[in-house]
Parts: structure tokens; sequence; C-alpha cells
């Protein structure tokens, strides 16, 4: 078990076809040890307004292009890489989470999406609406992760999982935009700090214009530790983030604010 590990977030666009710039940053990332790289929705696929202008037959196929190479680069440079994807089956889209690690892969839906009338991503994907589960979860070197998206970000459920299970680390993949910066940046502080766990955030960045409006992803992707303070954060173009996170950190501030320790004492 380590008492650290590096941690990374890529801030980029819709990828295209052609894997280059992302092996680019992961051959930097190797270079600075980082063992787990998180990218941001809509960025193996393009934003689901788009999709529409597509051809199912080419959008599986772009997921299952991106599929193979984020595969190949995990192997290649030993880094466990997740990904939110769109996955087609059955001319349906679904919305899910990719997490692939140098020797396996693993899958999980989004539980909750957006429904308001501008942005109805529960209308458009054919994700189940059931009863909630627990996040995805998994371990590198002795740091248990968990991947919430970042509409999930705002319900409970999900961080009375990541208190109880003592979870180290949130992955929190985001495609957010409009005037929106300030209230993101509170919220994920916010809950960091409430449930003593560092929440690494990636955004996408790139435009999209719909009936001359234009939604602006403007990045600000993140790392935050558990004390709720804003550890590295990028700005509005395509970049990478390397940051590294600590047991001690964790442990100090659970001791500090033992948060955990008043719900134990209750059951």
């Amino acid at each position: 078990m380590s008492n650290s590990l590096m941690v990374g977030a890529l801030q980029l666009p819709t990828l295209g076809m052609n894997a280059t710039r992302l092996e680019f940053y992961l051959k930097k990332a190797k270079e600075r040890g980082a063992k787990l790289m998180l990218l941001g929705e809509y960025v193996t696929n393009h934003f689901f307004k788009e999709l529409p202008n597509f051809p199912i037959s080419m959008i599986k196929k772009q997921t299952e292009d991106h599929l193979g190479k984020l595969k190949r680069l995990a192997k290649e440079y030993d880094i466990t890489l997740v990904a939110p994807i769109i996955e087609v089956k059955k001319g349906e889209f679904y919305k899910r989470v990719a997490k692939i690690s140098p020797k396996s892969a693993s899958y999980s839906n989004q539980q909750i999406l957006i429904n308001y009338p501008h942005w109805n991503e529960e209308k458009f994907f054919s994700n189940p609406v059931e009863p909630l589960k627990a996040p995805m979860t998994f371990n590198i070197d002795g740091f248990k992760m968990a991947v919430i998206f970042g509409f999930e970000l705002h319900f409970d459920y999900f961080w009375q999982f990541v208190i109880e299970k003592k979870v180290d680390l949130v992955l929190m993949p985001t495609a957010s935009t409009f005037g929106s910066k300030q209230r993101w940046s509170q919220l994920i502080t916010m809950r960091a700090f409430l449930n003593n766990c560092y929440i690494l955030r990636a955004n996408r960045v790139g435009d999209f214009v719909e009936d001359d409006i234009k939604w602006h992803f403007y990045g600000d992707s993140m790392l935050v530790d558990p004390n709720g303070a804003i550890e590295m954060r990028l700005e509005d173009r395509e970049s990478m983030l390397i940051e590294p996170i600590y047991k001690e950190v964790l442990a100090e501030s659970r001791r500090s604010w033992s948060w955990r320790n008043h719900l134990n004492r209750r059951k």
C-alpha cells in the first residue's frame, strides 16, 4: 500500500478518430508517474445534441474504436483510464462510464440523467430509471475510488455511500457550461469537505451552438482535497492536470472533523 498516488485529469474537447493527442498526454502523464487518468463527459463521443447528425453506425464505431485505443494505451502506459462513453445497443444510446486498467475493463451506467427542457439526456438516452445502486468503485495502490457523474453530484444518496465506504477519491466527469463555474466550484469543494475525500473533476472544453445560443464548456477541471481546498485547477483551454493525493491528508482530515465518528456512534 502506497502513502501517495499521482492522479490526473485530461481537459479536452471531443476527440476525433485519431488518438495522437490522447497518446501525447498519456506519455507525459507516465513520465510524471500518474497511475490514473480521468476524461470529461462527451470527449470520446460528441455532445448528445450533436449525435442525431450522425448515422448510428458511425457513433457505434466511434465508441468501439476509442475503447480499443484506450485499452491499448492503458496497457502501454501502465495507467488506469476512466472515461464516459456512449454505448449503442439495438439502435438505442446508453450513457456509461468505462474503467480501463492495464489488465481489464469494466462499465457502469450513469444512474441519474439531466431531464430539463433545454438539456434532456434522460429522454435521449435509454438508461433505465430504477432504484439507485452503489456507484462504480475500485482500488489503486490502496486508495479507494468511486465514479460519480457530474449531475449525480447533487444527490445525497451517492455521498452517503462515499462516507460509509470510506472512499478516498471521487472521480467526477462533467460537461458543465453556461454561467455555472462558481456554483460548480462551490458544490465540489463542499462535497469534498463534508465527506473528507478528494474529488477529481474533469470538465470538457469546446463550444456547441443551438438556436444561435453558444454553449461554452469552460473547463475548470480541478483536484479538491478532503478539507475542501482546491489543490489545482485548469483554465478554459485544452490541458492536463497531474497532482498527488496523500493517505496522510485523508487521515488527518478525518481525525480533525470526525464526521464519520458522529455517524458511527449512532448506528
